[in-house]
């Protein structure tokens, strides 16, 4: 597949003063710039997080409100419950928010709604569960803001709710008690981009100030609140950063018996990084909810026996298994009824089969993407009705596609990037119809080629291993501060690269008398460009190569192209 370089510029000046403050080579002082960074103090902030960098939780709308009502329910000997949503976020969130109300007061529970029997966020089965069992107070996380008639219904019950949450509000809010999100219009909290799992660390943040205790008291979930940052890919910058800087510290050093066991079984040898916590923990976490029930992820996230944690483990990794399986046996299903259809020149792509698994539709619409790039919607049924996930290609509001087409479907919800809905089956054709008109006529004909987003050009005399040093210095990575990507110009095959395991390519190159090896993951069918004996441009990241107590730099190449 082809796609689209774009190379981001900075203003020189800027660049210029920034390296002669760091002294670094203008190449990082451009990526440092580029991610908003122009001074001294700035840079020193980014390269060196520290905790004290945290905002007071004091700053963000109804905190007071939010600690003055839970202690009042540990005077009144209230029963609380915590409740959050079945992914990652919601996990973490409860199992952190959980741990630490129980080691201050013992009339606390938790609770995750099936994501089949509930469906996402606040649910009556959950609000009438409170209810049979004496609750009177529910704190949310990672939900709550849109659950207007719901908490509405608790409030009847005599059920108050503490709302915490990051996902944008309505203009019309819930009657809770407390709403801490700092996207509230009048909340003037200075970060706006924490994950669920980051607004309840902010809640137990002030309830250790207002109880006297000591800052471990909330500081030894920064483990969970890591893993949920790097999950719910929120943005890597501010707050964020600092948490996932220490969290990751924590993961590698002292980490819950849960996230040690779950390492344990992805045989994890290395340091952990983001991208571990996103494709060694997460994936496994969020099988639970996929494919069964989270309560399970909760229950070890908080078990301190490792052997228990190590079985509950067991039964994430097992769903991740049957997952794995799910998801690559319907994504086979869905690409051979694309072709076989003769679907491939649509701008959209909208499948259907009966028996398909309901917990695995959003993966597999990602994965559809990856072949055919365009907006994407993977079909269910589920009961009576079809259910499905959509997935958007960059760039493009699939939300408001999903909007024009709600004459044809039951309910819908979701947001720029991602979304879910339901119809009834009759109305699978119109739907997929309407869907393919509204695209088509919307979306710019570049959107449908995959961008690369280069950070700058680099020449390999650049490329050692103290520059590299500095690039590592820039992580945790995630969205806002994504692993710097480079391009060289005018590289030449040295003869010696290869296809290796009939889809990846071994590359030996060579530019200005450098030469570098470098691995690129399903690139064999660019093969034929190395083959030319001309100038090549080269896009990548750097790499490490480590090999029998040896390492060296390698590129893990993205794309190439011929030189013009």
């Amino acid at each position: 597949m082809e796609k689209r370089w774009k190379i981001l510029s900075a203003n020189p000046e800027h660049v210029s003063a920034l390296q002669q403050a760091l002294k670094i080579s203008p190449t990082i002082s451009k990526i440092l710039v580029q991610r908003g960074i122009q001074t001294f103090e700035e840079a020193k902030t980014f390269y060196r997080p520290q905790l004290s960098d945290l905002h007071s939780p004091w700053l963000m709308k109804d905190m007071e409100l939010a600690v003055e009502r839970i202690l009042q329910a540990f005077q009144r000997k209230e029963k609380i419950l915590v409740f959050g949503d079945y992914d990652v976020d919601g996990t973490t969130s409860v199992a952190s928010m959980y741990q630490f109300l129980k080691a201050q007061y013992d009339a606390v529970d938790f609770y995750i709604p099936h994501r089949y029997k509930e469906g996402y966020g606040i649910s009556k089965p959950g609000i009438d569960f409170a209810k049979e069992n004496g609750f009177e107070l529910i704190v949310s996380l990672d939900c709550g803001i849109k659950s207007i008639e719901l908490i509405a219904y608790a409030k009847e019950l005599g059920i108050d709710f503490i709302v915490c949450d990051h996902h944008l509000p309505d203009k019309e809010l819930p009657k809770a008690v407390a709403i801490l999100n700092a996207k509230q219009p009048d909340c003037n909290y200075p970060y706006k981009e924490l994950c669920g799992c980051g607004v309840g660390f902010k809640l137990m943040m002030a309830l250790t100030e207002k109880l006297g205790l000591p800052d471990s008291a909330y500081l030894k979930y920064l483990d969970l609140v890591a893993t949920a940052i790097a999950a719910d890919i929120v943005p890597m910058t501010g707050e964020n950063r600092v948490l996932a800087y220490y969290g990751l510290k924590q993961v590698n050093e002292s980490p819950c018996a849960g996230i040690k066991a779950l390492m344990q079984l992805a045989a994890v040898q290395k340091e952990m990084h983001i991208n571990s916590l996103v494709f060694v923990i997460a994936p496994r976490v969020n099988a639970a909810g996929r494919m069964d029930d989270a309560r399970k992820a909760v229950q070890l996230f908080i078990e301190k026996d490792p052997a228990k944690a190590l079985e509950f483990a067991e039964m994430l990794h097992s769903d991740n298994t049957d997952r794995r399986e799910a998801d690559t046996n319907i994504t086979e299903e869905a690409l051979s009824l694309l072709r076989n259809d003769g679907l491939a020149s649509r701008k959209t792509t909208v499948v259907f089969q009966e028996h398909w698994h309901k917990g695995v539709v959003g993966i597999v619409a990602s994965r559809l993407i990856e072949s055919y790039y365009r907006p994407t919607v993977v079909l269910t049924k589920s009961g009576d009705v079809v259910a499905g996930s959509a997935r958007s290609v960059a760039g493009f509001n699939l939300y408001e596609a999903i909007h024009e087409c709600r004459d044809h479907l039951l309910g819908y919800g979701g947001h720029f990037a991602a979304a879910g809905m339901t119809l009834l089956p009759e109305n699978v054709e119109a739907f997929s119809n309407k869907f393919e008109e509204v695209v088509s006529r919307i979306i710019q004909p570049e959107l449908l080629i995959p961008e690369i987003v280069i950070d700058a050009e680099i020449d390999f005399t650049e490329l050692k291993e103290s520059f590299y040093n500095i690039i590592c210095q820039m992580e945790p990575f995630g969205p806002e501060n994504l692993r710097p990507v480079f391009v060289a110009r005018n590289v030449k095959e040295a003869g010696f690269s290869k296809i290796v395991k009939d889809q990846h390519i071994r590359f030996v190159l060579k530019q200005n008398g450098i030469t570098f090896t470098g691995i690129g993951f399903g690139l064999a069918t660019k093969f034929h460009l190395l083959q030319m004996n001309h100038p090549l441009d080269v896009v990548f990241t750097l790499d490490m190569n480590e090999w029998q107590d040896s390492k060296t730099l390698q590129l893990k190449v993205i794309d190439l192209r011929l030189s013009v």
